[in-house]
């Protein structure tokens, strides 16, 4: 049965997922419950069943009494048998059922569907953002807007259907059936309701705003800790655990003084709602005590009356805390709606098609990219100015440049983590802008100087490598085999079989740690580098791959990925020049822009930049500047200083 009622709605069902959730709450709602709307139909028709079985129980349990004193024991059921089975199909029958099938349909069948479905398609979107979205905000921050957002609006909904529209049926036809018995008792419970409605109008946009205010206080009080716990060998290696305790201890008290606003907010309230329960229950039973004592109404009719007005004091309390509830959450949705459906930075174009390799040919044309900034910084070392290159199919290309000369600017560009500002970079004549992202990064095989893993085995992380669709037709014992050869190219394997977790996992089943710190830098490196050896993309990028590893691992490397590099187009920065020497093509950049370009031997023989920057090295290694020269200026080297410096090559 239950299950029935949990597979009634399909949180992982095809929707439009062309564009951000909509930010507006109204629009945003909408869209989310539309696949639900029958099931919220149906249960919403329950509620208000229940409610007035509720309500009809109550007046029946007073009219039992009039019709008890005036009927005897022998003529009572003649007289009002038919009565007393209606009341008896309301207990037994009806309410149960509506109660029973409110419930299954709401809490078995909504609830977790929704929210699956809220946190499914906000993490796919969150996914196609761009990295500068992630560089922007804590991690954490993002990811606790994601998970908060989805217990608030099923809260939201539930509260809407489980007590409002509850609340508007019983108090409904509570005040029809007091208008039945008497006019008069409508006085008091209209005096009482002007009251409740004058606090809730004063009281629940103050708790709103309190609650969105804590709600944005916890919100960065978590990306706080989770930045320190992300970082927390940087924080160890300085020594300012101190200085991260103030961090947090600034938060935390922010924290606690926007709970203790809203909770004087709620004493208030809690003040005012017992005082309104006074005049609610003082003033509906005197006012039908004193119809009975003036004949006009019988006890039954008292007894009645008594029994709904403290059914509804009790409800109106549990109404008004849950406005104040519902408000609440509501601030945590707006602001979780207002983090995670931003429109996406950079999007495919319409119906593009996927990048069709075919010789893996790069180039890039007037490229300009100054991260937003105008054309008076051309020329000033932001971002890449007019870049001209062409990189023929299967041509290794080093990039030489101290740090800020664009080159990592314009391996980005070639990924689209943005577009140029002017200008267009292009595979094979293709325009990388006009296919779609997953196709050109799939294309794409990159080493970065810091390679983060992935928390979880390194069977994984290897295998992250492998393309999904490979992926899914593959035995795990191919999958693992695969995996192995990678490792053993990149001379990761011995020290891989080595490993083990706290929980007894060992070798490619041990976990790696957040970020792969479990590891060292040479090891994280080796397991990236195993990661794009089993991708086997076209091209190649190489942002200084090898600077974490000692030399002799870096020779067996080396050694390796000449084989890895054989039929690819490659790019790869170095400061460490003797690691690119043997490149087909040297490009030198300063400034953002190409100030040379050729072969090893031959730029150094010109005596430029490069002839200087190789003999200013030291231990390998590419200085920030170098001495007598202009930053921006690439001529004017010193021959004899170009010649020294060639006992440096490898």
């Amino acid at each position: 049965m239950f299950a029935w009622f949990e597979n009634l709605l399909d949180p992982y069902q095809r929707y439009d997922d062309s564009g951000p959730p909509p930010r507006e709450l109204a629009g945003f709602f909408r869209e989310m419950l539309t696949p639900a709307r029958g099931m919220l139909a149906a249960s919403l028709a329950l509620v208000c069943v229940a409610a007035a079985a509720d309500a009809l129980m109550i007046y029946f349990a007073g009219d039992l009494i009039d019709r008890m004193r005036s009927a005897t024991p022998e003529t009572f059921w003649r007289d009002h048998g038919d009565a007393v089975l209606l009341m008896v199909l309301v207990v037994a029958v009806i309410r149960p059922a509506a109660a029973i099938g409110h419930r299954l349909l709401l809490g078995n069948g909504f609830v977790p569907a929704m929210g699956a479905l809220l946190r499914w398609r906000g993490h796919r979107h969150m996914l196609r953002q761009s990295t500068g979205f992630f560089a922007e905000d804590f991690a954490g921050r993002i990811a606790n807007k994601q998970i908060q957002i989805a217990p608030a609006f099923n809260d939201i909904v539930y509260q809407t259907l489980d007590a409002l529209a509850y609340s508007i049926v019983f108090f409904g036809l509570a005040t029809a059936l007091f208008a039945s018995i008497d006019a008069w008792l409508l006085a008091p419970l209209a005096f009482w309701f002007a009251l409740y409605v004058g606090a809730a109008v004063y009281f629940v946009p103050r708790i709103a705003k309190a609650g969105w205010e804590v709600a944005e206080a916890r919100s960065r009080l978590s990306g706080r800790i989770v930045d320190s716990y992300t970082n927390i060998q940087t924080v160890k290696l300085f020594a300012h655990a101190q200085r991260e305790e103030r961090y947090a201890r600034d938060s935390i008290e922010d924290l606690r003084r926007h709970v203790q606003d809203m909770t004087r907010v709620h004493s208030r309230l809690t003040i005012v709602m017992m005082s309104l329960d006074v005049v609610l229950i003082l003033g509906v039973i005197g006012a039908a005590t004193l119809l009975w004592m003036t004949g006009a109404t019988g006890v039954g009719v008292v007894a009645a009356a008594a029994a709904l007005v403290m059914r509804l004091q009790a409800l109106t309390d549990w109404i008004m805390w849950t406005l104040s509830s519902l408000f609440e959450n509501i601030g945590t949705v707006k602001e979780g709606v207002d983090t995670i459906a931003q429109p996406l930075r950079l999007t495919d174009a319409p119906a593009a098609p996927a990048l069709q390799v075919r010789q893996a040919g790069v180039r890039f044309e007037s490229v300009a990219h100054r991260y937003g900034r105008g054309p008076e910084f051309s020329g000033k070392g932001v971002g890449v100015d007019g870049v001209e290159l062409a990189i023929a199919p299967g041509e290794r290309v080093g990039l030489v440049g101290r740090s800020g000369a664009g080159k990592s600017t314009l391996v980005n560009l070639l990924l689209r983590f943005f577009d140029p500002e002017t200008g267009r970079v292009l595979i094979d004549g293709q325009d990388i802008r006009q296919v779609r992202q997953e196709s050109l990064r799939a294309a794409i095989g990159m080493v970065t100087q810091d390679n983060a893993l992935l928390h979880r085995s390194i069977l994984e992380n290897i295998a992250y490598g492998w393309p999904e669709t490979a992926r899914e037709s593959a035995r795990p014992e191919a999958m693992r085999a695969a995996v192995a050869e990678a490792a053993r190219r990149v001379a990761a394997h011995d020290f891989i079989e080595e490993l083990s977790d706290k929980d007894g996992r060992h070798g490619y089943d041990a976990m790696v740690g957040e970020r792969g710190v479990k590891l060292s830098g040479g090891q994280r490196q080796r397991i990236a580098l195993a990661r794009v050896v089993l991708k086997d993309a076209p091209i190649l990028v190489l942002d200084e791959a090898t600077s974490a590893l000692d030399s002799e691992v870096e020779a067996a490397i080396l050694e390796a990925m000449e084989t890895l590099m054989q039929g690819k187009t490659v790019i790869a920065i170095a400061h460490r020049l003797s690691t690119i020497a043997q490149m087909d093509r040297i490009v030198v950049m300063d400034r953002g822009r190409i100030v040379e370009q050729g072969p090893h031997s031959e730029l150094l023989a010109s005596g430029g930049l490069y002839a200087r920057l190789w003999a200013r090295q030291s231990g390998g290694f590419l200085p920030e500047s170098v001495a007598g020269e202009d930053p921006g200026d690439g001529r004017g080297a010193d021959p004899a200083m170009a010649a020294s410096g060639s006992g440096a090559s490898r």
